[in-house]
């Protein structure tokens, strides 16, 4: 009972909230305030849509439980060859297989619409259940990468996963 849409106006309060309420998406998506503005603009120009990074919602039982991501890390002239994916859900989501889901129709999604031929995400070496989910969707962990995100007052590691097309 989960699906991924575009961004729709009245989804743009709950996803406010990623970037004014240190508790709206978890200790592992938190990086500090940002304008709350930002979104609507955003969303006024492209419907987070665009061609280096995207947002889409993340519903379950028709409810807006969170967005996935995805940018466009391609190198040289293979534009849309390699994306980085991602995904915050609001804590009442977690733990459900909602992020799996979710996960699992953005790989397909990216793969039917895209010439995409690898996707990447990372997460932190603390987030073992973002490990798990990843796994799940067919993700290979491929490393560490050491003290590549800021957060909470300190330098920390994230793991590097990937999934081939083939």
């Amino acid at each position: 009972d989960v699906i991924l849409r575009p961004i729709r106006e009245a989804d743009l309060e709950d996803l406010c909230r990623c970037v004014v309420d240190p508790e709206a998406y978890g200790e592992f998506e938190w990086t500090g305030f940002k304008d709350p503005k930002a979104i609507r603009r955003r969303w006024e120009e492209d419907g987070w849509l665009g061609a280096e990074h995207s947002r889409l919602a993340v519903v379950s039982s028709g409810s807006f439980a969170g967005d996935v991501s995805y940018k466009d890390r391609s190198q040289g002239v293979s534009k849309a060859a390699i994306y980085e994916i991602g995904i915050a859900l609001f804590p009442e989501y977690r733990g459900h297989g909602v992020g799996t889901t979710a996960q699992r129709l953005l790989v397909q999604y990216l793969f039917d619409t895209t010439p995409a031929h690898r996707l990447e995400a990372y997460t932190e070496v603390e987030n073992a259940a973002e490990q798990r989910a990843l796994e799940k969707v067919g993700f290979e962990r491929e490393g560490v990468l050491r003290q590549i995100l800021f957060r909470a007052g300190k330098w920390r590691d994230s793991i590097l996963y990937a999934l081939l097309r083939d």
